[in-house]
């Protein structure tokens, strides 16, 4: 399935084909001489070269990426965009910015938005007491913004009671009446006068995969109901002036502009109406939301978004402005709680391409005398073969196929002859996929025909290991090679991963225009390392990947990029090795190897063994233990 143009292939093409610019938010781009590079502080790096210098730290494939600059700048961004609309606007008031942490838990992650963000105020969001700990020990700030979100129990409660003591503004958020009187109980027995927040039940609802989180069956925040028993409990324990937070959620990677500020003006009449019940409210926090265009087509589609950073902010803004200036209400201090949009871009997954399979004919088509009748059969549906009969000639092909497998389970074909038939098959089935780009429209009969030809490249890594939601909720990440892109990718072809699993595979990619079913790819050079990468997958991924096939968590490396094109490891962690992911799922390392031990010295007194096999085989067992779950290339 070769696909050549007469001119020379240029890296631009290649940049249009993969749409970098499109996805890449200015952190990734094209060289001239085919390399995708990172980009920050004006400079770019090529990815070939980070991971040249991974090869040289014994750090093997499959690798996750973060470069750390794309995650200072994300925060930068966040907050500046926030800043220039308040100023634009005239608003009077402060934006905040928190981290949830469930979006990315990991050390490297969270310490670094602590670390850069700590000049912007930018805090953290925690869903449960360990990220409460997480929090706690991260953020060294006085003044450091805490939002406690989910279902907190006494526990849960003391530690935010106690970070208001450390100098924390820490608030409770409740999200169901039952949490209140453990509140009010433990910060009295504490004395600590808490920082009360609630959250709303939105109506309003949104596009994209999340919109769950609003209208009447979301599983969180208060009903209007309620609302008013909170109010009246606080108010009857003169506590009403510890409300000072309103929090809404609408929705994650919410694609629509007009869906959000829709829904900021609905947040908006509520916290109007607990200003004039007394409230001392004085922040407003509007949650996640803010989408990250994995597409680039700038669109309203789930995996996409219709707005800038800009346009964003900006709705915020001055939608808060207009309807709390209209009813003579103090603009309060703006939260959010952007997780994808400031992790996502940091973070690319890397691997290599182990092996391939291709649907092409092996070239045996040629007719040889006393052949079985039923390959000239076969032979003449291609040279009747025309725009005007695809259809026929696509069911005829198949009907003689099929008669020929069926001889052969019937003893009437022999092997030589069924393997003449597939060949042909599949010679006649290019030749018909090579007609189709002529047609204006592709007869549905042939409609996946292309697919069923596309060759099979097989990545070093596992989709339910790095890439969970391409497989849970169809996610669409990008994915391109990270070099030899100033050749033309002559090759269509769809990923599987190395787990024994018919679901580990990518047959769904970001297209031009459209999704596509296949990924242009070049073929592969003997001897040479063939590199792809996926982009965006910063949020969620590293959360919720599992153990399929007890493949463990990848090696990890975090880079800085310097301003005079130079690049630093700033840390490396490498992945599970077979005692780790054993010991996740209750096997105890020491006494596998035990096991291993005993079957082996079994053997040796059987006789099947020497004692010499049995210490190399002992000792290759235990250097396996330690070794990387993945596949590794020998020396």
């Amino acid at each position: 399935m070769e696909q050549t143009t007469s001119q020379p292939w240029q890296a631009s093409q290649s940049s249009d084909l993969y749409g970098i610019e499109r996805w890449g938010n200015d952190y990734f781009g094209l060289s001239a001489d085919g390399n995708v590079t990172a980009k920050t502080l004006n400079t770019e790096v090529a990815l070939l070269d980070i991971v040249k210098g991974m090869v040289d730290r014994d750090l093997q494939m499959p690798v996750l990426l973060r470069v750390e600059n794309i995650l200072d700048a994300q925060i930068k961004r966040l907050n500046q965009a926030f800043a220039n609309a308040i100023e634009r606007v005239g608003y009077s008031n402060s934006y905040r910015g928190v981290y949830p942490i469930k979006v990315n838990q990991q050390a490297q992650v969270v310490e670094e938005i602590a670390a850069f963000g700590e000049r912007y105020g930018h805090g953290l969001e925690v869903g449960s007491k360990p990220e409460m700990i997480v929090a706690l020990s991260t953020l060294t700030k006085p003044g450091s913004l805490i939002i406690c979100n989910g279902y907190k129990d006494q526990e849960f409660i003391d530690l935010g009671l106690q970070a208001t003591r450390l100098g924390f503004d820490c608030f409770f958020v409740i999200e169901t009446p039952s949490e209140l009187p453990i509140i009010v109980e433990r910060s009295r027995v504490l004395g600590v006068r808490p920082n009360i927040g609630i959250r709303i039940k939105m109506i309003s609802q949104v596009s994209g995969h999340w919109n769950s989180t609003s209208g009447d069956r979301s599983i969180f925040g208060l009903t209007a109901t309620q609302l008013v028993e909170v109010v009246d409990s606080l108010r009857e324990e003169q506590m009403l002036d510890c409300l000072k937070l309103m929090h809404c959620h609408l929705g994650s990677q919410i694609p629509s502009l007009s869906d959000i500020g829709n829904g900021v003006i609905e947040a908006c009449r509520y916290y109007i109406d607990l200003v004039r019940e007394g409230a001392a409210l004085s922040h407003i926090d509007f949650g996640g939301g803010l989408a990250v265009d994995y597409t680039g087509a700038a669109s309203c589609d789930n995996q996409s978004r219709n707005y800038s950073l800009d346009d964003y902010c900006q709705a915020l803004v001055e939608t808060v402005k207009l309807t709390l200036d209209a009813e003579g209400i103090a603009h309060p201090r703006i939260v959010t709680e952007s997780g994808r949009a400031v992790v996502a871009y940091a973070s690319v997954l890397l691997f290599n391409i182990l092996d391939t399979t291709t649907f092409e004919s092996t070239g045996q088509v040629v007719a040889q005398p006393g052949e079985n009748p039923l390959l000239s059969q076969l032979r003449g549906v291609v040279e009747n073969l025309s725009e005007e009969t695809i259809e026929q000639s696509y069911e005829d092909v198949h009907r003689y196929r099929k008669q020929i497998r069926d001889g052969f389970q019937q003893g009437t074909v022999d092997l030589r002859c069924r393997a003449m038939a597939e060949n042909i098959f599949l010679d006649t089935l290019h030749s018909i996929a090579a007609l189709l780009d002529n047609l204006e429209q592709i007869p549905p009969l042939v409609a996946d025909l292309k697919l069923s030809l596309a060759d099979i490249y097989y990545g070093n890594f596992s989709l339910f290991q790095s890439l969970p939601d391409i497989w849970a909720i169809d996610q669409l990440f990008p994915i391109m090679p990270i070099h030899r892109l100033d050749e033309e990718p002559t090759r269509q072809a769809v990923l599987a991963d190395i787990t024994c699993d018919c679901d580990g595979k990518i047959d769904n990619f970001i297209g031009s225009a459209a999704a596509s079913k296949t990924l242009p790819l070049h073929p592969l050079e003997v001897g040479e390392e063939y590199y792809l990468g996926v982009f965006l997958v910063g949020a969620y991924q590293e959360t919720l990947g599992d153990l399929h096939n007890l493949f463990g968590d990848t090696n990890v490396v975090s880079v800085r990029l310097n301003r005079d094109g130079s690049f630093d490891f700033v840390k490396e962690i490498h992945g599970d090795t077979i005692a780790d992911v054993l010991s996740y799922v209750e096997y105890q390392p020491r006494q596998v190897e035990l096991n291993y031990r005993n079957t082996v010295e079994r053997a040796l007194q059987e006789g099947r063994i020497n004692v010499a096999e049995r210490q190399q085989m002992i000792k290759a067992f235990k250097a396996s233990m330690q070794g990387y779950t993945y596949y590794e290339r020998e020396d």
